[in-house]
């Protein structure tokens, strides 16, 4: 990332942040619709990431595109986003959609759990190899794709949920599903002050441990940890542990492959 996408990244997220509870699930779904539109037209997404272009110029043709479509928060939103300096066309569309995450995760409140939603949502797909080819091929449209995502969705998830996984299929950015839930997922707990750790084993781990591990690496990483446990027969002893790009594998299975790639060398 950029100096100057983090900069605009930044102004981003305290705009966000000064709409406190007004930044509800339809300022969500606005700057993601936005987004899609955005991304669907090289022209609009060149002129509106364009750094040389007037920043009061992109917010009127924010203005006069989407000001009868979307919220007035979730225009201002969008207004604020285009008036930055984005290093590419790509991270205009990621900030878009960061923005929309956590919108959506504030218009949850405390007692959403949209991460855990997310993450049971990633177990379906990723035991179903029909269901992740049609939610991942670029055959299908993208209206059917969310079409697919909300009814397997109905009546097992928040609004929030269904909207963030409607997002990440109709626009994937050559992202696979997975890969795109684990995103959208890291961001949903940033916005609520956590980080989330996969971890892997063979067989399901005690509570004990598990508060244990959680406690350790909230030290390590100076806030609290949310686990997510996925079991997996082929770690075959001690865990695997992802905290966003960290990776600690401490499970028999890596060290008898370092031990193969050892003697092969």
């Amino acid at each position: 990332m950029g100096s100057a996408t983090r900069e605009a990244l930044a102004s981003s997220k305290e705009a966000l942040a000064a709409l406190g509870a007004g930044a509800d699930l339809a300022t969500a779904d606005g700057l993601f619709a936005a987004g899609r539109a955005i991304g669907g037209s090289s022209h609009l997404s060149a002129a509106l990431s364009d750094p040389a272009a007037d920043a009061g110029a992109k917010r009127t043709v924010v203005e006069r595109i989407f000001g009868s479509q979307l919220s007035a928060q979730a225009l201002g939103l969008l207004q604020t986003v285009v008036s930055g300096r984005w290093s590419s066309e790509a991270d205009l569309l990621a900030g878009i959609e960061e923005l929309g995450l956590r919108a959506a995760s504030i218009s949850a409140g405390a007692q959403g759990d949209i991460e855990a939603e997310l993450f049971e949502f990633g177990k379906l797909v990723s035991s179903n190899h029909e269901l992740e080819l049609a939610l991942s091929s670029k055959l299908g449209s993208s209206a059917a794709k969310g079409a697919l995502a909300a009814s397997l969705l109905a009546g097992k998830a928040s609004p929030q949920t269904v909207s963030i996984v409607g997002q990440l299929v109709q626009q994937p950015r050559d992202r696979r599903i997975g890969e795109l839930l684990r995103y959208a997922s890291g961001i949903v707990a940033d916005q609520q002050g956590l980080a989330v750790a996969t971890v892997t084993a063979a067989a399901p781990i005690e509570a004990s441990q598990l508060q244990r591990l959680e406690r350790h690496l909230a030290t390590a990483y100076g806030r609290q940890v949310k686990i997510n446990q996925v079991i997996d027969p082929a770690v075959v002893g001690g865990l695997r542990v992802q905290l966003g790009d960290d990776v600690i594998d401490g499970s028999l299975a890596a060290r008898l492959n370092d031990l193969r790639l050892q003697l092969a060398g």
